[in-house]
């Protein structure tokens, strides 16, 4: 059996961890402490270390700001990590460790819907309010929980704009969007067939006609398959959706059989920094995005949308060059969210927060956040980038738009 592992914010100094100093005054603060089993290793790792960032990120910054104020006294978020290995039943008993064994009162969500599936009803059980930032299924939001909640935009939401520009597209070139040609190619997991689930709804409306729905292989390594498909077929769009490792097989294999699709779309580009790994293939590629830095958001602790990405590039520079991705924001906004809520809450009786959490209405660099009563956010959109000589434009929709669209993208 593998060991535990497991991580606090002082421990990352100790082994040399990627974490931002704290402030001076954060030695006068208390802890509050939070827990999260993340996917530190695994097919996740990477936006699991993406989301972690966000975390540690948004804790320095809520030091900085002078911690969370309840009452007289001043708070310092601390997170106690364990890595779930990108495995569902891991993630479940880790949780369960968290909450028995370490009595973690708080939790942060875990990385991909699959996960946050996994750790949900345990923290439910428990009566653990849980703010996610990485658990975007629409089928979290169907189970009747009152301790879940999400910062970010639900799964059929994802890739419907790309539905809609190729609708568009089609009509400023005289077409019906009824004779728009359709490729989905998703994860068999619960994220990517709820954006599955989401396209085919949008697509419907338009009656446009799906002419391949195909589930990438279990390893997301290898999608030729599906592409000499796409290649003899020639759709209109391409849909893609496995996380960071199908993305960037995505890129890399569009590029080397040379497929003509005049629009694709997919999701996790930034994370999967495909346009560092693959250059100019990854040029007029669509991506989704829950957040971008040109977007018009601002708050008192992390500033303009603009000036997140500037300071957390400052603390990572690992990302100086690159996209930040949003997986990194919306997990800062997670931790923002429990901040607020604290502070209204006034106390650390985490009922009381928990109802805090469920009234909250709050604008924040990453957009707004209020939620339903499921717990998903409601005050928040997607927009659409497209890849544009290496840079990350938002083309959609049209009163985010910074950028016109490409079409078509080669």
């Amino acid at each position: 059996m593998k060991p535990l592992l497991k991580w606090s914010l002082s421990a990352f100094a100790a082994v040399g961890l990627m974490a931002a100093p704290q402030a001076a005054s954060a030695q006068d603060c208390d802890t509050i402490e939070l827990g999260a089993a993340i996917s530190l290793t695994g097919k996740y790792a990477t936006n699991g270390m993406h989301t972690q960032n966000g975390y540690e990120f948004a804790i320095d910054k809520i030091a900085e700001a002078g911690g969370v104020q309840i009452g007289d006294k001043c708070y310092n978020f601390n997170v106690t990590y364990y890595d779930d290995e990108s495995k569902g039943d891991r993630a479940a008993t880790l949780a369960e460790r968290l909450i028995q064994q370490d009595e973690v009162q708080y939790m942060l969500g875990p990385y991909s819907s699959g996960m946050t599936k996994a750790i949900a009803p345990v923290t439910e059980k428990y009566k653990i309010p849980m703010i996610e930032a990485e658990g975007a299924s629409r089928s979290l939001f169907n189970k009747g929980y009152k301790y879940l909640f999400a910062v970010l935009s639900t799964s059929e939401q994802y890739l419907a704009e790309a539905v809609n520009l190729a609708a568009d597209v089609a009509k400023e070139n005289g077409k019906d969007p009824s004779e728009v040609k359709l490729a989905v190619a998703v994860e068999n997991d619960p994220f990517s067939l709820d954006i599955r689930a989401g396209v085919l709804e949008d697509a419907a409306k338009y009656d446009m006609d799906v002419v391949i729905d195909e589930k990438l292989p279990r390893d997301l390594s290898d999608m030729s398959a599906i592409l000499t498909k796409v290649s003899l077929i020639k759709p209109d769009l391409l849909v893609v959706s496995g996380h960071s490792k199908g993305a960037a097989t995505a890129v890399r294999q569009i590029e080397e059989q040379n497929i003509q699709t005049p629009m694709v779309a997919m999701t996790h580009c930034e994370a999967a920094d495909v346009t560092g790994n693959y250059g100019d293939a990854a040029n007029g590629i669509l991506c989704a995005t829950q957040w971008a830095e040109t977007l018009k958001y601002e708050d008192p602790i992390f500033g303009t949308a603009a000036n997140f990405e500037k300071e957390f590039k400052e603390a990572y520079p690992e990302y100086q060059g690159k996209t930040v991705p949003y997986q990194s924001a919306q997990a800062a906004a997670a931790v923002y969210v429990f901040k607020d809520a604290f502070e209204r809450a006034g106390t650390l009786d985490k009922d009381a927060v928990r109802d805090a959490i469920a009234e909250t209405d709050l604008m924040t660099f990453y957009g707004g956040i209020k939620f339903s009563d499921a717990g998903n956010n409601i005050a928040k959109p997607m927009v659409l980038r497209q890849i544009q000589d290496g840079q990350y434009n938002v083309v959609a929709p049209a009163k985010f738009a910074s950028h016109d669209l490409i079409y078509p993208r080669k």
